[in-house]
């Protein structure tokens, strides 16, 4: 595969639990990532050298928190991560991000906590922020 320019790569329902740090300087050049249905709970930081990726998508996997390189990657633009474990989001972060815009929560069993900072004004002036209205019982006996 030496000089291919990989633009978009599907990976998803391979059974994988976890990508290699050196995917990204094999593949700088993607800008679709498709990890989805997998059994993945982390992502290597190395990542955020895919400069040029744009789309994440790793929904349906194991993750209890948005991977802390998810927050540093120039270009994304758009994160899947629905159908997770996720608990908890740092929405300040997300805010900051430097080109993201649209975020799928949903079907995650997020705290109301996280649900008011993911809905507030500084949160949504500048990202989508797609959840999933949840009702208290269903979550009701989930403890951290």
């Amino acid at each position: 595969m030496r000089h291919t320019e990989l633009k978009a790569c599907n990976l998803s329902s391979n059974v994988i639990t976890k990508i290699p740090p050196k995917f990204a300087v094999k593949f700088s050049l993607i800008t679709v990532l498709d990890l989805s249905h997998n059994q993945m709970s982390k992502l290597p930081d190395e990542l955020v050298d895919l400069a040029e990726l744009e789309k994440l998508n790793i929904s349906h996997n194991a993750f209890i928190a948005l991977p802390l390189v998810a927050y540093k990657m120039p270009k994304l633009a758009i994160l899947d991560s629905s159908h997770n474990h996720i608990v908890d989001v740092d929405a300040d972060r997300l805010a900051s991000s430097p080109a993201l815009r649209e975020v799928d929560l949903r079907h995650n069993p997020l705290t109301r906590i996280s649900l008011i900072r993911l809905t507030a004004p500084n949160v949504t002036s500048s990202l989508c922020v797609l959840t999933t209205e949840r009702e208290p019982e269903e979550w009701e006996d989930l403890t951290v």
